[in-house]
């Protein structure tokens, strides 16, 4: 492929991380116990075109900013804190999560709600951008370092390998929640499990240090 180098090996390297459990997989796997396959799965679509964002990052050279400006870092590290734990906290003191189960449905948000959330997680972590500038170019010719096109050529296949295992989550911790959902004690805890589980994903990449 053009500009790249050792492509096999960039595509083993890319599945272990993909396979690694963190932010994004919790992330996916809370939406579609809470919300329904379809949440987990426009979620996963918005995680997704997140790494694309930040291939275009790295792309232009913008990571570099990132990676060199502390306040840079802090400011999209303190943004997507806020929204996960903003996330958290609206779910913790929802009406609708503690009153009326019979009426409520795990599939209440709409897919743009869903896929928004996905984008804002994934982009706010400043930890992702930083990753992309610094594994992408261990693949890229040092003669191509200047072009972005390597850079996309490798994002999207990262991109691809992401949606694929982001569906299979998504699909599969589903099912397990729709066996569940008629459990109104249990969809009460899992509702502020999953309000927790927001917070403490905020605090921890509020925390995150370059």
């Amino acid at each position: 492929m053009p500009g790249v180098e050792n492509f096999s090996l960039y595509l083993i390297s890319a599945i272990i991380f993909v396979l690694t459990p963190g932010i994004d997989t919790i992330f996916i796997l809370n939406k579609s116990l809470t919300k329904g396959k379809k949440s987990g799965i426009y979620s996963s679509l918005g995680i997704c075109s997140g790494i694309l964002v930040h291939t275009t990052f790295a792309a232009l050279g913008l990571s570099i900013i990132l990676a060199q400006s502390a306040i840079a870092f802090s400011l999209i590290k303190y943004l997507g804190a806020a929204y996960l734990i903003y996330i958290g906290l609206k779910a913790l003191f929802s009406k609708k999560e503690t009153l009326n189960f019979k009426e409520q449905s795990l599939e209440t948000e709409s897919v743009w709600a869903s896929f928004r959330s996905g984008v804002i997680t994934n982009v706010f972590n400043p930890k992702v951008a930083l990753f992309f500038l610094s594994f992408f170019p261990q693949f890229i010719s040092k003669t191509n370092t200047d072009s972005a096109l390597p850079f996309f050529i490798l994002g999207f296949t990262y991109a691809g390998l992401g949606i694929i295992w982001c569906f299979i989550l998504a699909y599969f911790s589903s099912l397990f929640s729709n066996k569940l959902k008629k459990n109104e004690k249990f969809n009460f805890w899992l509702n502020k499990t999953s309000s927790a589980i927001y917070i403490l994903m905020g605090l921890k990449i509020a925390m995150t240090k370059k």
